[in-house]
């Protein structure tokens, strides 16, 4: 494959946040707060994920939302009486996490009708997008602060103008659970920097072409938008993002791909989410100590509470 170069060389600055899937996983919990607004100790998964689109230069989020779920629009949104409130207590370093969810980013919001799968999510934000590339970032995951994943891949895509993908290596066993991609070495060079030479989603570990899974985040082109309108339904009838790639990647548009080597917190499932609560529990400075110490006597007891 050829890489081709982007016309304007322009960095990607708006991102998409697919999050109007049901979350029935979580049900009850998820009946009327949105998956995406339960909190991982003191922070809703949905503001780390909006968190690290902004420390990485992204200043435009559109929430693609569903039914039920204008609250985590409300979660960006200015409170006055809280703040009035925290003002008049001196508790500032509360009234000021607060005040930085409403100056991450402008957010923005479009409905999806119904959940037709991510390609569909993702093509309902074309005309928010126009003819710029843009991330997507999937609402139920996110990495770690201190090894970004964002900046080198809006610094590739803006170098290709292409795709760029983000992989993990998994379990070949685990294959049957995400997009896989089958790769070759980069001509661009950097030992975590692959082309994609194709896409398939959820293979059996007998017809894996690898073990690296597509991680929920994407840099993608606006032609994108072009190939979810031509894409048919998919896996479990739905219209899978990742056979929109394919197309394009078939009509010679460069894909690559990093390898991400840091930690993903998944939170789309309920072993993932516990987690998720529990290593950054474990790290945060200010109850992370406590909180090791309380943890170690419960399982050395034998979690019996």
């Amino acid at each position: 494959m050829t890489t081709k170069a982007h016309a304007s060389g322009r960095r990607a600055v708006k991102a998409v946040i697919p999050a109007a899937g049901l979350a029935t996983r979580f049900l009850p919990a998820t009946k009327a707060v949105p998956k995406e607004l339960l909190p991982v100790v003191d922070r809703p998964v949905l503001q780390y994920i909006v968190e690290e689109a902004a420390a990485a230069g992204i200043t435009d989020v559109l929430l693609v939302t569903g039914r039920g779920k204008t609250s985590m629009v409300d979660h960006f949104d200015r409170r006055p009486d809280v703040e009035a409130r925290l003002e008049e207590k001196g508790d500032l370093a509360r009234l000021a996490a607060v005040r930085r969810t409403s100056e991450l980013a402008d957010i923005y919001t479009c409905r999806q009708g119904e959940p037709l799968g991510l390609g569909h999510a993702v093509g309902v934000a074309a005309s928010h997008i126009g003819d710029n590339a843009f991330a997507v970032l999937l609402g139920d995951e996110f990495v770690e602060e201190d090894k970004p994943l964002l900046p080198a891949m809006l610094d590739l895509q803006a170098q290709t103008g292409g795709i760029v993908l983000a992989f993990m290596e998994v379990k070949p066993e685990e294959t049957s659970r995400y997009g896989i991609a089958s790769v070759a070495p980069s001509a661009i060079g950097g030992d975590d920097i692959v082309e994609v030479t194709g896409l398939v989603e959820k293979p059996s570990p007998e017809e894996s072409p690898s073990n690296l899974a597509v991680l929920g985040r994407y840099i993608l082109p606006a032609k994108i938008f072009d190939a979810i309108q031509d894409t048919k339904p998919g896996s479990g009838g739905e219209i899978q993002l990742t056979d929109a790639m394919a197309a394009l990647l078939a009509d010679g548009t460069p894909v690559h791909g990093i390898i991400y080597r840091g930690h993903r917190y998944d939170t789309g499932m309920p072993l993932g989410y516990l987690q998720a609560v529990v290593q950054l529990a474990a790290k945060r400075e200010d109850l992370g100590a406590e909180f090791r110490a309380w943890l170690g006597e419960f399982v050395a007891g034998g979690a019996k509470g």
